[in-house]
C-alpha cells in the first residue's frame, strides 16, 4: 500500500509564501510523475503543477512565475514552493503520484492540506 503525506499548509497573508511537502511511503517499485492539484471552495479540483521523474515540469497558467515544483527522488518527496500568494490561491492542495506497484502503475493521492490566503 502506498501513502502520500502532505504538510506545510496554513494561513498566510496575500503576497506571502508557503512551501508544501509530500512524502511517499509504502511498498512500490518506483514513482514516475508527481504533482500538485488544488480544489478551491465550491469548485472542481484543478491541476497546479507536475514534475516527471526526469525533472520536466508543467504549470497551470495561473501559477506560472509564482510557484515552483521540485522533487527529491532519494526521499520520494515532492515540494511546491508558493510565492506571491493571492486570495484566489485559497484551496485544499492535494499531492499526486504515479506509483508502480509490482507491474501496475497506480494513482496515489494525499489527504489534502488547506492553504488559506487572506486579503
Amino acid at each position: 500500500q502506498v501513502q502520500l503525506v502532505e504538510s506545510g499548509g496554513g494561513l498566510v497573508p496575500a503576497g506571502g509564501s508557503l512551501r508544501l511537502s509530500c512524502a511517499a511511503s509504502g511498498t512500490f517499485v518506483g514513482i514516475s510523475d508527481m504533482g500538485w492539484y488544488r480544489q478551491p471552495p465550491g469548485k472542481q479540483r484543478e491541476l497546479v503543477a507536475t514534475i516527471s521523474g526526469g525533472g520536466s515540469t508543467n504549470y497551470a497558467d495561473s501559477v506560472k512565475g509564482r510557484f515552483t515544483i521540485s522533487r527529491d527522488n532519494a526521499k520520494n518527496t515532492v515540494y511546491l514552493q508558493m510565492n506571491s500568494l493571492k486570495p484566489e490561491d485559497t484551496a485544499v492542495y492535494y499531492c499526486n503520484a504515479k506509483v508502480t506497484v509490482r507491474l501496475t502503475v497506480r494513482d496515489a493521492w494525499g489527504q489534502g492540506t488547506l492553504v488559506t490566503v487572506s486579503s
